[in-house]
């Protein structure tokens, strides 16, 4: 039996002896494990260790129907990550490859990435930092003033699990808190103090939008320059769900014009950007971290065990003990050894 553990480098773990220790206690010792770096343009030496796996660890690797096909043998995709939009669902679940990402390893993690976000970019850290280290300046008028965060409204996008805990972190934090999410009940928002409205209530009542939403066909460029013109308050927006999700042009023109006052992301339109010369990057009022809002010593844990038993769990046929399995219509049945 083999498992292939393969991602773009930037995003592969570090070390591979935690993921490997998981899987051969529940596999055993004689699981053959290879470990291949990604890279774009050496797809085909990716296809061909893909060809005789049994189970793909990876979160970002684009695996579409050629791939598929050439994965003969291929009984499982764990995803150590969140989302799955990397992988063609329909295309799996007609060759009876379960997907099964990782529901929940940092929810806590990227809801206290929302709050820094939030409040470094309401009180300015960022131009201080220029001033101080740059200019040697000492000005505290040197940004301009901002409201309180309890005089602000905050309005979450997507209200999952990361949205519900963001909210209930920052339910003393700020004056009041509004979300959307046609998929959630109303009592899980109202159980949290939480107001549900829809998108249009969020563009005109909030003061800081925070994107929590996962990536789906209905949701690609969801802020783009008519939610923009929308957003009454010129509020900061925060994007802590994927890059697809927010139009970038039209959100350049927003900042320029003033419409959005400042911007916050973990994710952008590209997984691996091209930095120098983005028209987002030596923007004041703009902060981007590398896809980094999950990382803690305990999500780093959390993320490695979990996608890993989820693939030990799979090959035993344990479907009860699978963390997330995407594509329910799959038949999960043991494998035998080999």
């Amino acid at each position: 039996m083999k498992v292939l553990i393969s991602d773009f480098p930037d995003s592969m773990m570090p070390d591979h002896s935690l993921e490997s220790a998981t899987l051969r206690k529940g596999l055993g010792p004689d699981l053959q494990i290879e470990v291949l770096p990604y890279a774009k343009d050496e797809r085909e030496r990716f296809l061909s260790s893909l060809s005789d796996a049994d189970a793909l660890l990876t979160a970002f690797v684009p695996i579409d129907e050629e791939a598929l096909k050439r994965a003969s043998r291929l009984k499982v995709i764990a995803i150590n990550a969140t989302g799955y939009d990397n992988v063609d669902l329909a295309a799996a679940t007609a060759r009876n490859v379960g997907v099964c990402p990782v529901g929940e390893y940092c929810t806590w993690d990227v809801s206290e990435a929302a709050i820094a976000y939030m409040f470094a970019l309401n009180k300015g850290l960022k131009s201080y930092q220029r001033q101080i280290e740059g200019e040697h300046r000492w000005d505290y008028a040197g940004v301009s003033a901002q409201p309180r965060m309890q005089d602000q409204t905050l309005g979450i996008v997507g209200f999952g699990k990361i949205g519900r805990c963001t909210a209930e972190k920052c339910r003393d934090l700020v004056g009041r808190v509004i979300a959307c999410d046609p998929y959630v009940a109303e009592g899980e928002f109202s159980a949290r103090g939480v107001e549900k409205v829809d998108a249009e209530r969020i563009f005109a009542e909030a003061d800081i939008i925070v994107n929590h939403m996962n990536l789906n066909e209905t949701n690609h460029g969801f802020f783009n320059e008519a939610a923009f013109a929308r957003m009454e308050r010129h509020p900061l927006l925060i994007n802590l769900g994927r890059g697809l999700c927010v139009n970038e042009n039209d959100l350049v023109k927003a900042l320029d014009s003033g419409q959005i006052r400042a911007f916050g992301a973990d994710v952008l339109y590209d997984e691996t950007p091209k930095l120098d010369g983005h028209p987002l990057v030596g923007r004041d009022n703009v902060i981007i971290t590398p896809h980094s809002a999950f990382y803690s010593t305990s999500s780093m844990r959390d993320l490695q065990v979990l996608s890993c038993r989820n693939i030990v769990n799979y090959m035993q046929g344990h479907r009860d003990k699978l963390f997330k399995l995407v594509n329910e219509a799959v038949v999960v049945r043991p494998s035998a050894q080999g």
